[in-house]
């Protein structure tokens, strides 16, 4: 399974024509100058689909905070999707404590795969009858302001995504994209971060005048810690 064609990280999302719980649209047009988390689930009216989809609902604001469309796909029709919906909004109340009355977010009907497979998202490993065609994995995709991918990744289907660590992947990429900074392993919004190898040191005085330079054995000074709001 491969990401598309030619799709990569710093490539284009393709400006993609779709047919979706919100209407007809393209993409990026749908899109604008806004983020865009772009995710895919394997079927309609399966359990780990159904529980993503609920806690996305529930974490909507908090994407819209940070200026983030979110857009998802299904390899089912657009009537199921509507349907399911309301097995979403039961599941959702019972155990997130999230009333919904509709999703805040369009889900794509994608029966025939073109979207799949025009995004390179089909599982070749999940095809639940012979001779049927597979189901997508559970793909994110990150798209910035500029339609350039920032972030991919594959889940298989047996395996819910954390959506708390797709909020903070997106603070991570936003605050990159702003500063000449990068985010250590496990940070979270509000800790120290890495100011980039490439900066030099009026750039790393201008992120934080008290930066910290990490001593280390090779007395190498690539370790620059730093506060950036």
């Amino acid at each position: 399974m491969s990401s598309g064609p030619n799709l990569r990280l710093g490539s284009k999302f393709p400006n993609l024509s779709v047919k979706t719980t919100k209407g007809d649209f393209k993409v990026l047009e749908w899109k604008g100058s806004n983020w865009m988390l772009f995710f895919s689930h394997p079927a309609d009216f399966t359990p780990v689909c159904t529980t993503e989809i609920g806690m996305l609902a529930k974490h909507h604001e908090e994407f819209a905070k940070r200026g983030v469309k979110l857009i998802g796909l299904s390899c089912d029709s657009v009537a199921d999707h509507e349907a399911w919906a309301k097995d979403i909004f039961a599941y959702t109340e019972k155990y997130s404590g999230c009333s919904l009355k509709e999703l805040p977010f369009p889900l794509i009907g994608d029966e025939d795969r073109s979207v799949a497979i025009a995004l390179g998202m089909i599982d070749a490993n999940n095809q639940p009858n012979p001779g049927s065609l597979p189901l997508t994995c559970r793909a994110v995709f990150i798209v910035g302001p500029d339609d350039l991918i920032k972030l991919f990744i594959y889940y298989p289907a047996s395996t819910g995504r954390n959506f708390d660590e797709l909020i903070r992947v997106v603070d991570s990429l936003q605050l990159g994209q702003q500063k000449k900074v990068a985010t250590p392993a496990n940070w979270n919004k509000g800790q120290k971060v890495m100011v980039v190898a490439s900066a030099t040191e009026e750039e790393a005085k201008k992120i934080d005048p008290n930066y910290e330079k990490v001593q280390v054995p090779s007395n190498k000074t690539y370790l620059r810690m730093a506060h950036c709001n």
